[in-house]
């Protein structure tokens, strides 16, 4: 087992501020392209043949979403996907199901067989217990490498046995095809999700910074440095990290932070950089669902200045490690 001195490096410091402050995009703009406020500057910078591993395509009107979804969205196509992307020099992208969908993953399907493996894969959402084996072996042939498990968006909690029996499950369709299983879980259930990952033989992808609620560190004032081991759960993600096996996104910024905790978050992708450089996965969550006005710009340019000292950090970040996570190139 890891020392407490093991397990909290030296924190790297300096970080640079974010802003995620944009104008609304109303119902007429919602097809125009996502310009970034520094959307020159990234497509120079950003390296070739990067992927955005985390967006979402959704079409309501095409598409029914389920009765049970939480929220209604609006249309967000493939077509619009690719003039954001564009927008930020990034070729490639990850369709990941999102919850408004549940199981029934007919968009993401329509959007992968239009892009083709070539640039698009994709993460779906399966009953595991009912899915056909000649399904999966159709989706994997058009893309898909992944399953995904979200608790986080429908606020669903599981005890640990309910936890280690679903992801068990899910690995037995996943372990055969060489996919990964994504994991959208509150921070504070990492440690029930810790002892199981080494048995699951398999990669697993946490979404979303493993979704800290960064309110839960004291501060006697706006100056007391942030500590994200004080986090619940953090410690046991940086263990995750070391073992080899789990990758983190830094994404959605927006979803876990207020402007205060912004360069919180820096701090852990930091953290997570120094500690696993090689499994730490660049994301911006477009079209950002329950968020309008968000300019991911700024965002992405704080990832490239997290690599900035480092040669080959950049091209880790933004490509080779989404490639090597879905078993693209050799782990």
């Amino acid at each position: 087992m890891l020392t407490s001195a093991q397990m909290k490096p030296a924190l790297l410091t300096g970080h640079p501020c974010i802003s995620l402050a944009a104008p609304s995009l109303n119902q007429h703009e919602q097809r125009r392209p996502t310009h970034t406020s520094v959307a020159p500057l990234l497509k120079q910078r950003i390296p070739p043949h990067s992927w955005d591993s985390h967006i979402h395509v959704v079409e309501p009107q095409r598409f029914p979403v389920s009765p049970a979804a939480l929220y209604q969205p609006s249309t967000h196509t493939l077509v619009d996907a690719l003039a954001f992307e564009s927008t930020l020099g990034i070729q490639n992208m990850v369709l990941v199901q999102p919850s408004v969908y549940g199981s029934d993953n007919s968009c993401l399907m329509d959007a992968l067989t239009k892009i083709g493996p070539e640039r698009g894969r994709g993460i779906v959402v399966v009953d595991p217990t009912t899915v056909p084996t000649e399904t999966l072996n159709e989706w994997h042939a058009l893309g898909v490498r992944g399953l995904r498990v979200n608790l986080q968006s429908i606020g669903r909690v599981m005890d640990q046995m309910e936890l280690e029996r679903t992801l068990i499950q899910h690995a037995d369709i996943a372990r055969p095809r060489n996919w990964i299983v994504e994991v959208y879980l509150p921070l504070n259930m990492v440690p029930l999700f810790e002892p199981i990952v080494p048995r699951l033989g398999i990669r697993i992808c946490i979404d979303h910074f493993g979704s800290p609620e960064l309110s839960s560190v004291l501060r006697y004032h706006d100056r007391t440095p942030f500590d994200p081991y004080a986090l619940p759960g953090f410690r046991s993600l940086i263990s995750l990290l070391r073992g080899g096996h789990t990758y983190i996104k830094v994404s959605a910024p927006y979803r876990l932070s207020k402007d205060q905790h912004l360069r919180d978050l820096l701090i852990m992708a930091r953290e997570f950089l120094h500690v696993a450089p090689g499994r730490v996965i660049y994301a911006t969550d477009w079209p950002h669902t329950r968020f309008t006005g968000v300019d991911i710009g700024p965002f992405t340019e704080s990832c490239l200045q997290l690599c900035a000292d480092k040669p080959g950090l950049a091209e880790r970040l933004f490509r080779r490690n989404t490639e090597e996570m879905l078993g693209m190139l050799t782990v």
